[in-house]
């Protein structure tokens, strides 16, 4: 993810398909959905055809394989992510606003899969031991996530927003850990007040990266929709 090649590519798509171009784009739709809620194993095409009321041979002449289909799936997941995500807050300032609007559209990305679930923590449980294709996009994929938070972590220090001697991959480490507990805790156990939890735990991450004698605290911006998705969850 860089902050002008892909938004060139997110902002120059064709406005008008072809009926070819057309079916792709549905059958992605559907497979996107059922794999998030089944898993990128789960997605077979036997399921897909029947979902979209096409042949096997029909789906096949659009992809040419299953692991091309979810390869696909995990590249439309990741363009939603960065489309949702990454580039509305790289309109921010560079630095700590930036790095907190990142947070904030993470975790209210995590609220809209808290329903639907999410390819990268499910794909990360299906192909952390199963070398391929498949699990090469999705390292790429997370991994690009990763480096945007390094480098907006990086503008942050060069900004005297925060310190200038921290690990930047322990926070990168830390940031992750409270996702994948927002994940756990809202999705599997079904805690309310989940997002709010992690929202405060952000705050106090950020003040204690800040620099010594600051007096500045992170405030608790609650993401969109996050109690009604809390709620939904509970």
């Amino acid at each position: 993810m860089t902050e002008t090649s892909k938004v060139t590519t997110a902002t120059t798509r064709p406005k008008f398909l072809r009926k070819g171009e057309q079916t792709r784009a549905a059958i992605l739709e559907v497979a996107l959905e059922l794999a998030s809620r089944d898993g990128l194993e789960g997605l077979t095409i036997g399921l897909l055809a029947e979902k979209m009321k096409m042949s096997k041979s029909g789906v096949f002449a659009h992809f040419g394989s299953r692991e091309d289909l979810q390869i696909e799936v995990v590249r439309l997941y990741h363009t939603r992510f960065e489309q949702d995500v990454f580039y509305p807050s790289i309109k921010e300032v560079r630095g700590l606003p930036r790095l907190e609007a990142m947070f904030a559209r993470w975790v209210k990305q995590v609220t809209v899969e808290i329903a639907l679930g999410c390819i990268y923590i499910s794909g990360a449980v299906e192909y952390d031991d199963r070398p391929g294709a498949i699990r090469d996009h999705l390292v790429a994929m997370v991994q690009a996530w990763r480096d945007a938070l390094e480098r907006c972590i990086k503008q942050a220090m060069e900004a005297g927003h925060i310190r200038a001697d921290i690990d930047v991959g322990q926070m990168v480490y830390e940031m992750y850990g409270l996702i994948l507990a927002l994940h756990h805790d809202a999705r599997f156990l079904n805690i309310p007040g989940s997002v709010e939890r992690a929202q405060a735990s952000f705050g106090r991450l950020i003040d204690s990266y800040r620099p010594l004698g600051s007096s500045a605290k992170t405030a608790v911006t609650p993401a969109k929709n996050s109690k009604s998705a809390a709620k939904k969850a509970a």
